[in-house]
């Protein structure tokens, strides 16, 4: 028989958790939405989400902060794993709208307030590579709308040298409630 020794806690050495989230399903290009920053969710990507968060939240997440795109889809999603989690931090992050490179994102991890985990909202194909970035891989991850995987690091600001811990589709997530 095995016996447990106390639990863990974070120290200032310890490893930080990053989670990436890929925003839900959103409404389609086009006419409607000519600004890609003003697509909202869907009905469906909002149901969707909300099933995902009570999966994840099996997992009993402690969260400090959730960084965001400020895109309207983006920042949607985040809202809903907030509230999802009970968490009270969410704000707003240029370097997670499209077209910026993993460091930037880095570099926002230097925030204060980032004691054990950090999540981080945004699109593709950014966060599949901001993912490989993270642990060093050379092909880009691929998230499904609506993903979530968890990559811890050694500190933050990460520099590459993290391991992933989990990657899950939404599907998954759901299945587990």
């Amino acid at each position: 028989m095995t016996t447990r020794g106390p639990v863990a806690r974070p120290t200032a050495g310890a490893r930080r958790t990053i989670y990436v989230v890929r925003h839900a399903i959103a409404a389609e290009r086009g006419e409607r939405f000519p600004d890609d920053s003003k697509r909202p969710l869907t009905r469906k990507g909002v149901d969707r989400m909300r099933q995902v968060v009570r999966g994840f939240a099996e997992f009993d997440p402690t969260i400090d902060l959730v960084l965001t795109s400020p895109f309207v889809r983006a920042r949607h999603t985040a809202e809903i794993l907030a509230a999802g989690l009970r968490i009270s931090k969410v704000e707003d992050c240029d370097a997670l709208t499209p077209g910026h490179p993993p460091a930037d994102v880095a570099r926002e991890l230097e925030r204060p307030g980032i004691r054990r985990a950090v999540a981080l909202v945004g699109h593709e194909p950014d966060l599949g590579q901001l993912a490989a970035w993270l642990i060093g891989a050379s092909q880009p991850l691929v998230f499904k709308k609506g993903s979530i995987a968890r990559i811890d690091v050694p500190a933050l600001p990460p520099t590459g040298d993290g391991q992933l811990v989990w990657l899950a589709t939404p599907r998954m997530l759901r299945g587990l409630v």
